[in-house]
């Protein structure tokens, strides 16, 4: 667990997400995730390593999902900060804790992909592809599995 200065925590530990408001934030209010089901953000919160951002009075305010091996890459994704919380440094202060956590593990690369907050990310050391013709993708239809 990392502390802030302000009395924010940023912890993976899984038992203390809030799920309806994870599901809330994803399938609702976000763009990427939109109408995701509540099944598949479970299993995918099981998954991967996740950080939840919580206030001094450990209310979650924010969330980091990062899928990784955890020796040489990693994809950091359904990053949400509640609308509250926004402009306050917390997401930068965030991100560079869970770029500490990789770093330690080994993980020399971090992924993500953003259609809005390139600005947030930069800050935190990200850059885009210096050589995006070496990346491909496969995108396979999004056909939503049973619950």
């Amino acid at each position: 667990m990392h502390r802030h200065e302000e009395g924010f925590e940023l912890d993976s530990d899984l038992s203390r997400l809030d799920l309806d408001l994870v599901e809330r934030w994803l399938a609702v209010e976000s763009y990427w995730a939109f109408g995701r089901p509540r099944a598949q953000i479970e299993r995918s919160l099981a998954n991967s390593t996740v950080y939840g951002l919580y206030n001094d009075l450990g209310f979650q305010v924010g969330l980091f999902r990062v899928v990784t091996d955890r020796a040489t890459f990693a994809w950091l994704c359904d990053v949400f900060i509640a609308h509250d919380y926004r402009g306050r440094g917390l997401a930068q202060w965030a991100l560079a804790q869970i770029r500490e956590d990789l770093y330690e593990l080994g993980v020399y690369r971090i992924i993500l992909v953003t259609q809005d907050a390139h600005g947030v990310y930069a800050k935190a050391g990200f850059t885009p592809l210096t050589e995006p013709e070496k990346m491909m993708i496969l995108t396979t239809p999004r056909i939503r599995p049973p619950a």
